[in-house]
């Protein structure tokens, strides 16, 4: 049994199958289910693994148009707008940034009616200033999430 960057050999198992058991993520580490757990927990607890979530292919239940929604905003009104971007269904991202804009919004849509309705309300607040849309022709990579390094 080696515990030496056993934390981060498990994010790194759980990165390829989110769905492993304690039992197979075990006997994968070479230590034993209990140490698994007690691991697991800890990353859990500490926020590092957040949750376990399906990777959804937006695309293929007909979401087919992604939008970047550049914003920006009074600046004490940042807060309210990045919870409410948060909080609406077809965000996916949300990011507070430096430079020519404040935010930063992904969202998923149906078709651009369904796009062009949901970023209308979503400008029609006063306190965002200007904003910059730009619709994704091709998704290249999303999603995507990279191992951690282990010496």
């Amino acid at each position: 049994m080696t515990y030496e960057n056993l934390d981060a050999k498990l994010v790194n198992e759980l990165l390829k199958n989110g769905r492993a058991s304690l039992r197979s993520l075990a006997e994968e580490l070479d230590v034993s289910v209990t140490t698994v757990s007690n691991h697991l927990g800890d990353l859990e607890e500490q926020g590092i693994i957040q949750g376990y979530t399906p990777i959804v292919n937006y695309d293929r239940i007909g979401y087919d148009a992604t939008a970047i929604l550049q914003l920006k905003v009074e600046g004490e009104a940042i807060p309210e707008i990045t919870k409410r971007l948060e909080e609406e269904d077809r965000m996916v991202s949300v990011y507070e940034v430096t430079g020519d804009h404040d935010i930063i919004a992904i969202g998923k849509f149906k078709d651009t009616d369904d796009m062009n309705d949901h970023i209308k309300t979503i400008l029609t607040d006063p306190d965002i200033i200007e904003s910059n849309t730009s619709v994704v022709l091709n998704t290249v990579a999303e999603n995507d999430q990279f191992e951690l390094e282990v010496e």
